[in-house]
């Protein structure tokens, strides 16, 4: 699936050209798979990928997300020999996304560094719509 986001251009300090930016508002969602919007299905039992099913509000919010014009891109521990089962799953469950990416680190703890900046949201067990808390977060010294 795909739909074009327009970037901006965008400069550093001394007016040398930076990474382009998404336009205000736009989020590029990264969604995990295994856990987040179906069952928790490991590597080791790939039989089960093309069975299960999708949570319901997932589904939903997701397909709302994309329909509002963010990106949404699945990020998941499977392995490369597990992206068409995943993707024929994704597609044929309806689910709306740009991009699928497979073999992300396996085993949680995650810290993503990165020069933009990151936003992560905790899956606890339903999809709703996001809402804004203030928090305790690691960031680098000044």
């Amino acid at each position: 699936m795909t739909q074009e986001h327009d970037l901006n251009e965008s400069f550093d300090e001394s007016g040398d050209h930076i990474s382009p930016q998404l336009a205000e508002g736009i989020k590029n969602y990264i969604i995990d798979i295994d856990g987040t919007i179906t069952d928790d299905v490991p590597n080791e039992e790939p039989e089960r990928m093309a069975t299960c099913e999708p949570y319901s509000d997932a589904l939903k919010i997701i397909n709302g997300w994309f329909d509002d014009g963010h990106i949404i891109t699945f990020l998941t521990a499977r392995l490369t020999e597990h992206y068409d089962v995943t993707k024929e799953w994704l597609d044929k469950h309806g689910f709306k996304y740009h991009a699928l990416m497979v073999g992300k680190p396996r085993g949680g703890n995650y810290h993503f560094i990165d020069n933009h900046v990151i936003k992560a949201t905790r899956y606890l067990g339903k999809f709703t719509e996001l809402t804004t808390k203030t928090t305790v977060i690691e960031v680098f010294e000044e």
